[in-house]
């Protein structure tokens, strides 16, 4: 044997296992580089799903599971609150439907309402009706009304950055057009250049033609589920083209440069109202954070005042006053461009 190895056949052949071994090591950790490359690649949600394996049906069922404009419609207020919920869920992308979180927020309601009874009691302070009142709106902040802050920010936000991405996308909708790509074959374009939001809203868009829906029905179903306007003024201009003829590729560019005026317009308001904005959102939150926080930190502060009659009655007041400047708030900072 170690005349063999001495020889340079022998040391030729060994050579040859180690260079083979490395080679074969090698490609086995690029191919599953190259197939991780190709999934963190992909520039939006329904592209990674894809990328998975996953059906074009679950994916659309997925994606379009808290569609404010499907499933059952609850009438009155509460029916508006719930479609308000749903689609504050679907624009800040959480996976979750409306009624799994009002299921959550009623059992943690429930379980921080009797953990803090339980500690009240065990403390020695006396539960009469204003300190169950105030337990109950302690729990209430905590379960209910920081989730929805939390929400509606991450909702808020999304549908901005909606907005930003929307003139970009018809801008390259305009490039493939004069570059001899027809509607639908743009809208293809448009899913895989644009990261989400819009990049997944288009491949919803592509998806629901591919099955046999109306082009303008399903932009204006993406229009209706974000509430913009700028979507609806592309839906108009589409639906108007194919009735009246005329240079698409024109009509859409001209539209890009109004929704940029706008925007700017838009943003120049945000500017001047920014310090009532800002107000609106203190005032807002400020006292549910002040009061869970005072609340945990020192729970004497609110639970000695709590067993004074009058209590019974300013408190509820208190909240019904909130809710009522939280309102009037809203109004005056919601400008319409």
């Amino acid at each position: 044997m170690t005349e063999f190895l001495d020889t340079s056949i022998g040391r030729f052949f060994i050579l040859l296992a180690i260079f083979a071994t490395v080679f074969l090591f090698i490609q086995v950790i690029l191919r599953v580089g190259v197939e991780n490359r190709a999934y963190a690649s992909a520039v939006n949600k329904r592209l990674k799903l894809i990328a998975q394996g996953t059906d074009r049906e679950r994916i659309m069922s997925y994606l379009l599971r808290n569609d404010p404009n499907r499933g059952l419609e609850l009438p009155g207020l509460w029916g508006r609150a719930v479609r308000s919920l749903k689609r504050n869920l679907m624009m800040a992308s959480l996976p979750y439907t409306p009624m799994q979180v009002i299921l959550l927020m009623v059992i943690s309601f429930a379980v921080l309402l009797l953990l803090v009874l339980v500690l009240a009691w065990a403390a020695s302070f006396s539960l009469t009706f204003g300190v169950i009142q105030l337990i109950a709106a302690f729990a209430a902040a905590v379960s209910i009304g920081i989730p929805l802050l939390a929400i509606s920010f991450l909702a808020q936000r999304r549908r901005k950055k909606m907005q930003d991405q929307f003139p970009v996308a018809l801008d390259i909708f305009v490039r493939a057009l004069r570059s001899g790509h027809p509607v639908a074959s743009a809208i293809d374009l448009l899913t895989k250049e644009m990261e989400d939001p819009i990049g997944s809203e288009f491949g919803l868009v592509s998806d629901e033609v591919s099955y046999g829906a109306e082009l303008t029905e399903a932009l204006n179903a993406m229009a209706e589920r974000w509430d913009l306007d700028d979507i609806r003024m592309f839906v108009v201009s589409l639906s108007l083209q194919n009735e009246t003829g005329g240079n698409l590729a024109e009509i859409l560019e001209n539209l890009a440069h109004v929704i940029r005026e706008r925007a700017t317009l838009y943003l120049k308001i945000r500017a001047l109202s920014s310090e009532g904005r800002m107000t609106g959102w203190i005032l807002t939150a400020l006292p549910v954070i002040t009061f869970v926080t005072l609340f945990v930190l020192n729970p004497p502060f609110y639970l000695e005042v709590a067993t004074d009659p009058i209590f019974y009655i300013a408190f509820p007041v208190m909240i019904a006053w909130y809710f009522v400047g939280l309102f009037a708030i809203r109004k005056m900072v919601n400008l319409e461009v």
